[in-house]
């Protein structure tokens, strides 16, 4: 799959490096693509909660709503764990573009087998389609926008951003779309759809990559040589047959069950972002100078834990929130005026809006600034504070002795943790680019989805913590913690700026 080694001189010139708002055209391929896979992601992840805790009678399974509200975190938590092994499989094997493709493929029969009449089992193979598919195609078209660019070039920070856009244009239409057709044909109409936007999104990749991308994503940095290859083969075969030994045990004691799974994930989520630092930092194959800029990346990505924890509960937490304690209902809230009830999977694309709308303020506004632009790990802790106060808020309208609360507070806890994200999230990306020592490139950007694989992971214990206090007391807590942990991540800044050696 090209094996041949090319300079980074070499890739970014075979790209046309104008044509798409002063950037290369190729990154207009990767923003449509992402476009569409994010579309039918996020369409389907707004409806997937009330799918498996909705009755049978409304078309879903009926199943306890906390478990549910674990199910989704587990597949959040899946689908950001399996970038590690996309990452992996762009390094040695295929190259990040291959690997995108494929990816998307397999992202399509997910939400093709979603569409269909089913039961759990096959809801369960959707799922298991849909995590490696993204597993595959979500680090690898974003370390092909880095591939794009020289390390150092100013226009980086505006590139992820604008390529953060593609994310939050599916993200906020795909819920609207979605929300609708589940609420007035049915939920298999909304996965269809879904399935409908990852083609889209195949066929524009496969018309424009080869000419807008030239030679970026197409090598493979690190390939495996025969040794390694047989020694993965049998590393695969055995951790295969020791899986199915385990399932078959925990079977016959009746522990293969969906509770024990969260929490094996939950662990797993823990695990694989430790041991991923340490084989990094251990390489040979990382320099003493890339070295402690991982070291100053471990901060940066344990507060983006804490925030990715709050910020991913909007599809958990906050969307069993608006579906059971808020109030949907026009009718009630302008007196009779208007006669609508607002689809609780509306909600879900308030924080792309809100991206949407203020995401080139936020571009401009880090250009602006110039010397005076913050420091990335300021940055970061601006957003894990703001995320702590977009739950600290909540505690207002539950200290009130109303049932459903008024869709305002709502409204303005999705605005504050997205002003949050647009503090950490694009500026991320392209850190995570700077940061990376080279033989690691794909490997790390899995490493920074592995934040949020860690965070759904966590959920996965929090959303039974939710569901066994108060919302208020749960809300209050949250928010607390995360705040704590912005000040701590400031009071570390001097040190962790200097461990950075240069990248800035």
């Amino acid at each position: 799959m090209g094996n041949k080694h090319y300079t980074k001189e070499e890739i970014i010139q075979s790209t046309p490096r104008t044509g798409f708002f002063g950037h290369p055209k190729g990154l207009s391929t990767l923003f449509l693509t992402e476009f569409w896979e994010r579309f039918s992601y996020y369409g389907m992840k707004a409806i997937l909660a009330y799918y498996i805790y909705y009755s049978v009678a409304k078309g879903g399974f009926g199943i306890d709503q906390g478990l549910a509200l674990q199910i989704v975190s587990i597949y959040g938590a899946l689908v950001y764990m399996s970038g590690v092994i996309g990452g992996w499989i762009a390094d040695r094997i295929t190259g990040t573009r291959h690997a995108l493709f494929y990816g998307g493929i397999l992202i399509m029969i997910g939400h093709i087998l979603l569409s269909l009449p089913s039961n759990f089992t096959l809801l369960l193979v959707a799922l298991l389609f849909l995590i490696i598919g993204t597993g595959l195609l979500k680090p690898n078209i974003s370390s092909t926008v880095g591939l794009l660019y020289e390390k150092n070039d100013p226009r980086l920070d505006s590139a992820f951003t604008i390529f953060y856009m593609s994310i939050n244009l599916g993200a906020l239409l795909s819920p609207l779309l979605i929300g609708w057709l589940q609420v007035n044909v049915g939920f298999h109409a909304g996965f269809a759809v879904a399935a409908v936007g990852m083609f889209l999104g195949l066929v524009i990749y496969f018309l424009t990559n080869k000419k807008y991308l030239g030679l970026a994503g197409i090598e493979v940095p690190d390939p495996l040589n025969a040794e390694e290859k047989k020694k993965i083969t049998k590393i695969v075969a055995i951790c295969v047959v020791i899986i199915a030994i385990v399932c078959v045990i925990l079977s016959l004691f009746g522990q293969l069950t969906l509770p024990n799974f969260a929490n094996f994930i939950s662990v797993l989520g823990v695990l694989l972002p430790i041991y991923y630092f340490v084989k990094i930092t251990a390489s040979k194959k990382t320099e003493d100078y890339e070295r402690s800029r991982v070291y100053a990346y471990i901060p940066l990505f344990i507060a983006a834990v804490a925030f990715w924890m709050i910020q991913e509960q909007g599809s958990t937490v906050l969307a069993q929130f608006a579906d059971t304690k808020t109030q949907l209902s026009m009718s009630k809230l302008t007196g009779g005026a208007i006669d609508f009830s607002i689809p609780a999977a509306w909600f879900q694309s308030l924080n792309p809006f809100f991206i949407i709308l203020f995401a080139p303020l936020f571009s401009i506004l880090w250009v602006k600034l110039g010397k005076f632009n913050p420091p990335t790990v300021y940055k970061f802790s601006i957003g894990v504070f703001l995320a702590g106060l977009s739950y600290i808020i909540m505690v207002v309208p539950l200290s009130s002795d109303a049932s459903l609360i008024n869709p305002f507070w709502l409204f303005a806890s999705f605005l504050l943790v997205t002003l949050g994200e647009l503090c950490i999230s694009p500026i991320a990306l392209s850190t995570t680019t700077k940061l990376a020592p080279k033989a690691f490139t794909a490997q790390m950007m899995s490493v920074w989805f592995l934040s949020n694989a860690m965070a759904q992971g966590l959920n996965a214990q929090m959303v039974k913590v939710y569901t066994s206090i108060s919302s208020n007391d749960y809300f209050l807590y949250s928010g607390i913690i995360a705040i704590v942990i912005a000040v701590l991540l400031l009071v570390a800044s001097p040190k962790i700026k200097t461990l950075m050696a240069g990248v800035k």
